[in-house]
């Protein structure tokens, strides 16, 4: 029995949906432990696409438990309607979902203020007001949903809120709407943290769900270009409820090229047809806004980084059927930054924003593939890939997705085994 933690080992947006709903079928609770509906999962089953925004992915499969932690910043509205979606598509719901008592709501207020500073300071949000609730918790002013079912401790946060924030918002509407949900929500709030831990303690199989990715995170990713929370594997155990020791094993999810949405710098992103081709054939756009992605070679420094800031364990390598007609694929080996070779990614943003990337050039393998089931019967030229990228990062690849659908997936090794 084992507790993983799936991350992305990007600038999110790299297959972990795909990856997570593979896993569930060994895993008896799934948890989401940052991040808010600015996250968007991305599952293909039986050819319907379902997009997960708030609620974990394996939500999707029967008789699993699924938690969204108290490192979630939390906006009802979206919650209800992303059950509403998933009901309509007969996915049954009973029993099986629960939320953290001490997780922070996302207020009406919070979206105003996030479009506000988006128009002053450019950084690329999604304007679900999730970034002015993380700073509101931070800052020891935010509600949390078990403030909801205390009609005067909620009464009194708001009140002291609307002061620090002007007065510019009708208090009264904020209360009568939050204190109906309310009584929407509370079937589904517990004290996930100690469910949590007496399941491990039960030996059951706990997979942690990763929203956005590494070099989005907001300690060690490209700052201020990142989201407001702990995409890393550390988010798993504050935002969770669990200590370090309980994790297993970390892996991390990450394209056979590199994606991000938004601003800041991106050394390998392509200018040209080749990026065109990708962002075509990847179908690469944003799943919570609809945003087109930035699409550039795979960058074996960042992910080089990325497995060492979250001890990542196993790498599962997604879209590689993408790249099926590219004749010369490149890989990012190194940078150069003013006639000087760098092997580390760079922490300062003026450095990444200017320094070259170094590529290596391999031959592409130029077949279709997604109806291989067999790591033995994959060309070559990918293999070739594969064994470049494990020696670059230093990190076996334990899994690998030749498509979108489930099947379309090859284990290398077994993920719920305990160290």
């Amino acid at each position: 029995m084992a507790s993983i933690v799936v991350v992305g080992a990007q600038w999110g947006d790299e297959g972990k949906g795909k990856v997570i709903d593979f896993l569930t079928n060994e895993a008896d609770i799934v948890v989401r432990y940052q991040g808010g509906n600015n996250a968007g999962h991305t599952v293909i089953v039986d050819g319907q696409k379902i997009v997960l925004h708030l609620i974990p992915s394996g939500i999707l499969h029967p008789n699993k438990i699924c938690i969204i932690g108290h490192g979630v910043v939390f906006n009802p509205k979206a919650f209800f309607e992303e059950l509403e979606s998933l009901k309509e598509k007969n996915i049954e719901i009973d029993d099986n979902l629960y939320i953290s008592e001490d997780t922070h709501l996302i207020m009406p207020y919070h979206l105003t203020l996030e479009e506000k500073v988006e128009k002053i300071h450019k950084i690329g949000t999604t304007n679900r007001g999730v970034g002015p609730a993380y700073t509101d918790k931070i800052g020891r002013c935010g509600i949390k949903i078990i403030d909801l079912f205390d009609e005067e401790i909620f009464d009194e946060k708001v009140q002291i809120i609307m002061a620090l924030k002007g007065n510019e918002f009708d208090i009264t509407s904020i209360k009568n709407e939050y204190l109906g949900y309310a009584k929407l929500l509370k079937k589904y709030v517990r004290n996930t943290t100690s469910l949590l831990n007496e399941a491990i303690k039960n030996g059951k199989n706990i997979l942690f769900e990763g929203a956005q990715g590494t070099l989005l995170d907001i300690d060690y990713g490209t700052y201020p270009y990142v989201t407001s929370s702990n995409a890393t594997a550390g988010g798993a155990c504050t935002g969770g409820g669990i200590g370090p020791s309980k994790i297993d094993r970390v892996i991390g999810v990450m394209k056979a090229y590199t994606t991000r949405v938004g601003e800041g710098p991106f050394p390998t992103e392509l200018h040209n047809e080749i990026g065109e081709v990708i962002r075509r054939k990847g179908c690469e756009y944003g799943a919570t806004t609809g945003r087109p992605r930035r699409c550039g070679w795979f960058d074996a420094i960042g992910v080089k980084y990325a497995v060492r800031v979250n001890g990542i364990d196993s790498l599962a390598i997604c879209k590689l059927d993408v790249l099926n007609e590219v004749e010369k694929i490149k890989i990012c080996v190194g940078y150069e930054y003013k006639g000087e070779r760098i092997n580390e990614f760079p922490r300062s943003l003026k450095v990444l924003r200017e320094c070259s990337p170094i590529y290596e050039e391999l031959p592409g393998w130029q077949q279709e593939i997604c109806d291989i089931r067999s790591y033995d019967d994959l060309p070559i030229q990918i293999k070739d890939y594969l064994a470049r990228i494990t020696e670059l990062t230093e990190t076996k690849i334990g899994l690998i997705s030749l498509g979108h659908q489930r099947e379309q997936t090859i284990l290398l090794e077994p993920f719920f085994v305990g160290r």
